[in-house]
């Protein structure tokens, strides 16, 4: 029989209050006061913290905390990301983010979710499905992206937008829901 952690990180329904992940919760939440009480300019503590956090961190990578996450170790980072002040990460299934990537001040991304079903919803099951960045992505400041969602490589998500569904390579989206607004066209990706 799988453990809760088992399915959670399968994608399937689990109890989110299982002894195991409220223990690695709270392994994540010391880190994460370590990481938001960290002096600016302090790099190096910096780099400590977010490699015990997380799973993977590429190269020179920059964040501004403070930063909030469920667990940590189901997050990759590629090289060169940088995540702006006040971003929130619920990554209860895996959330990749792509060399070069950007995402602005309080940008939130949701790997968790919960059953349409009232009656399941009620008894406190949950699940995840995963969110994956491109590469040299830029997410506006506020943007949500929401559980399952891929971004395409060097799309742009405006500030504000509520992304729902897959976004392609090379466009422009905003809005609630967002949707296309504009294809990114080579003269612009020159300039």
């Amino acid at each position: 029989m799988k453990s809760e952690k088992e399915k959670m990180l399968a994608g399937e329904l689990y109890l989110a209050s299982d002894k195991t992940l409220s223990e690695d919760r709270f392994k994540a939440r010391q880190l994460l006061k370590e990481l938001n009480q960290t002096l600016p300019g302090d790099s190096n503590h910096t780099n400590n913290v977010v490699n015990k956090l997380f799973k993977q961190v590429g190269k020179d990578f920059g964040i501004e905390p403070p930063f909030f996450c469920d667990y940590g170790y189901n997050i990759s980072i590629g090289d060169q990301v940088f995540i702006n002040f006040n971003c929130v990460i619920l990554d209860i299934n895996a959330v990749n983010i792509g060399d070069r990537s950007m995402l602005g001040p309080g940008v939130h991304i949701y790997a968790a979710t919960h059953p349409i079903d009232a009656k399941t919803r009620s008894s406190f099951l949950e699940f995840g499905k995963p969110v994956t960045i491109g590469e040299d992505v830029w997410i506006g400041g506020g943007a949500i992206i929401c559980p399952g969602v891929s971004i395409g490589d060097r799309s742009i998500i405006a500030a504000g937008a509520v992304v729902t569904r897959d976004v392609p390579p090379d466009v422009i989206v905003g809005g609630n829901p967002a949707r296309v607004i504009k294809d990114i066209d080579q003269k612009e990706k020159m300039a």
